[in-house]
């Protein structure tokens, strides 16, 4: 199987125990997507009562919708990495700063 391996911002910490990527306030998809247009939200979540058995894989951060975050050029994030929880009742990247 041919890899693709890429430089990306790691998701350091992610607080949606319910997500079935979540293990132990880690993400353990290979990479997640980030928003909408205006909504930071995590695209990738999906709440499951199972949860990944790849506990020693960190996800980055494959793509980011959010063209007003100031860490958004051409589409990918370029933030150091990224956190995700509760935000306004959703579940967004805590990460997200509107551009200036």
């Amino acid at each position: 199987m041919e890899k693709v391996i890429i430089e990306m911002p790691m998701v350091t910490n992610c607080d949606i125990k319910k997500c079935g990527y979540n293990v132990n306030n880690n993400c353990h998809a290979k990479a997640i997507t980030i928003g909408d247009e205006m909504n930071p939200g995590c695209d990738t979540f999906f709440e499951h009562k199972s949860h990944s058995r790849e506990a020693k894989r960190i996800a980055g951060v494959g793509a980011c919708k959010v063209s007003s975050c100031r860490h958004n050029n051409d589409f990918e994030c370029t933030a150091e990495g990224v956190s995700v929880g509760f935000s306004d009742g959703k579940i967004n990247c805590l990460t997200y700063e509107a551009k200036v």
